[in-house]
C-alpha cells in the first residue's frame, strides 16, 4: 500500500514555498510520496487573473521535476466543475486502489473544512496532515482534536502567489521565490504582466 499525500492548489503560481513544505512533509512523515493536483477552479476563489490549467501543470511539473517523490497531477482537470476534494477522493480511490490517500492543508483551510462538501466523510476515510500558517482563522478545537487530523511540524512559509503575481506585474524581481524552471518559463512566457 502506498502511502500518497495529496497537496490541492491553483499553484499561480508554483514557487519556493509550496515546494518546501512538500517536500519537508513527504522527508518528515510516512508518506511515500506527494502528489501536487493542480486544481482548475476552486469553487470559494474569483477565477480572475487565473493562468490556464495547462499552463499551471506546466509550472508544477517543471518545478518537481528534481524531485522524485513529488508529482505533478491533473486528475481534477476532467471532472465536472466546480469541483469538491470528496469528489476527487472518491475518483482517486477508484482509479488507484493500492493507494493510501492523504489530505495535506495549512492551518487556515483547517479552520473552514467544516464548510466543505461531506467534510464528515473525508474525516472518517482519510488522515490529514496539518502544517502550520501564521493565520487569524484558528480551527476549532473540536476539528484540531479529531483523530484523523495530525498537525505536522514543518517550516512556516508565509509566501502569496497573489503577491508574486502583483510584483511581476509591477516589474519586481521575483527570482528567488520561484524555482529556477518556473521563473524562466513564467518570464518567456510572459505571465502575469
Amino acid at each position: 500500500m502506498k502511502k500518497t499525500g495529496l497537496f490541492f492548489g491553483s499553484f499561480n503560481p508554483i514557487h519556493i514555498g509550496h515546494l518546501i513544505i512538500a517536500n519537508h512533509i513527504v522527508e518528515h512523515t510516512a508518506l511515500d510520496e506527494i502528489w501536487l493536483i493542480v486544481t482548475p477552479h476552486n469553487p470559494h476563489k474569483q477565477k480572475a487573473g487565473l493562468l490556464n490549467h495547462w499552463q499551471r501543470l506546466t509550472m508544477v511539473r517543471l518545478a518537481t521535476e528534481n524531485y522524485p517523490k513529488l508529482k505533478a497531477s491533473n486528475i481534477e482537470f476532467d471532472l465536472p466543475q466546480p469541483n469538491y476534494t470528496v469528489n476527487t477522493l472518491a475518483v482517486l480511490q477508484e482509479k488507484y486502489p493500492s493507494h493510501q490517500f492523504v489530505l495535506l492543508m495549512g492551518e487556515d483551510n483547517l479552520a473552514s473544512l467544516h464548510r466543505w462538501k461531506n467534510y464528515e466523510h473525508i474525516l472518517e476515510y482519510y488522515q490529514i496532515y496539518v502544517y502550520p500558517r501564521l493565520t487569524s482563522k484558528k480551527a476549532r478545537e473540536i476539528i484540531l482534536k479529531h483523530p484523523a487530523v495530525h498537525l505536522i511540524n514543518a517550516p512556516i512559509i508565509e509566501l502569496s502567489a497573489t503577491q508574486i503575481r502583483q510584483d511581476i506585474k509591477a516589474g519586481k524581481n521575483v527570482r528567488p521565490l520561484l524555482p529556477p524552471e518556473v521563473y524562466q518559463y513564467i518570464d518567456e512566457m510572459n505571465f502575469y504582466k
